[in-house]
């Protein structure tokens, strides 16, 4: 893939751990990755790709898309731009439609059309949730909410276009950036004695800069270059490892001394708008096989990264 990738979704915790690689990169020559290969500096710096936010590029508007792409031709282009807000989404639902689902099929045609390829972020949430065993990219998708089903149209959307590329579904994403997770229960725990977490959902914790260190290594790489120039491709990508929501935010508080009684709660005692799965994990046999040297990292290493990060941004 030459020079001049678009990425959509500047300001999401994806485009801003993406960027702070890159920064990273051009400033020390290379960086190296959970991988045998290194991302060079000359193949992967800023000036290699234009990082665009939703008031250049607005995915809630088709006109302006088609403007936009009107006026820029790139050699490839990475999607990071999604409505995530699962309970809005249920009362939010054109909307949703419209970014989630129509948005990456007018950008799937553009990608078509243009003869570049397209990577596109979905979710764990396209499955049911139901099954106790890893998801495979090749299982029937059946999402339990409207996100789910507007990124799951999304998907069929790039599928349907015969553009080229690759889907990669992650999970439970977390970073320094943004709105997630890992912050929230930051916040809740330095304020709290106690605070009741679910229990019974099950999935595995993503490190957005882990994600964002793939997407590089695929375009860094001969094999994976191929692949995204010569068809459209489905993975699964999260941190190693199992655990509940519960888990997850006793594991945060421990790594950050934060005195904070976690009361486990189960989904029926939690009421929210959009019914979420029990168990999505999935599989990552795929992309591991697909990028050579590929090391993931374990959920509570990535985590514990994370938190170092925090850091240094409150410092």
């Amino acid at each position: 893939m030459s020079n001049h990738i678009l990425v959509i979704g500047k300001n999401s915790q994806l485009g801003k751990s993406l960027q702070k690689i890159l920064r990273s990169t051009w400033h020390s020559s290379n960086l190296t990755i959970h991988s045998s290969d290194t991302i060079s500096a000359s193949m992967c710096n800023e000036n290699n790709f234009m990082f665009v936010s939703r008031d250049m590029l607005d995915l809630s508007d088709s006109k302006s898309i088609k403007e936009f792409f009107k006026n820029n031709h790139f050699s490839g282009i990475i999607n990071f731009a999604a409505y995530t807000s699962v309970d809005k989404a249920e009362s939010n639902v054109e909307l949703v439609e419209q970014i989630n689902h129509y948005a990456v099929s007018q950008i799937a045609g553009i990608s078509k059309i243009q003869d570049i390829p397209l990577i596109h972020i979905s979710t764990d949430y396209v499955f049911h949730g139901r099954d106790m065993m890893p998801y495979e990219e090749t299982d029937e998708a059946n999402p339990k909410n409207v996100y789910g089903a507007t990124k799951m149209k999304g998907e069929r959307a790039m599928k349907e276009s015969g553009c080229k590329g690759a889907i990669i579904r992650t999970s439970w994403l977390h970073s320094e950036f943004g709105k997630n997770f890992v912050k929230t229960m930051l916040k809740l725990g330095r304020n709290r004695d106690s605070l009741g977490v679910v229990i019974d959902q099950v999935g595995s914790p993503t490190y957005a800069t882990n994600l964002a260190k793939v997407i590089l290594t695929m375009l860094n790489q001969q094999k994976t270059i191929q692949n995204l120039n010569s068809q459209l491709s489905t993975y699964h990508f999260s941190d190693d490892g199992v655990c509940s929501w519960y888990d997850f935010a006793k594991t945060i508080f421990e790594l950050s001394e934060i005195n904070c009684q976690v009361n486990p709660l189960e989904t029926k005692d939690y009421p929210s708008a959009a019914k979420r799965p029990r168990y999505n994990v999935m599989s990552k046999n795929k992309i591991k096989s697909s990028i050579p040297g590929l090391v993931t990292q374990h959920w509570r290493e990535a985590l514990k990264d994370c938190l170092t990060e925090l850091k240094k941004k409150e410092f």
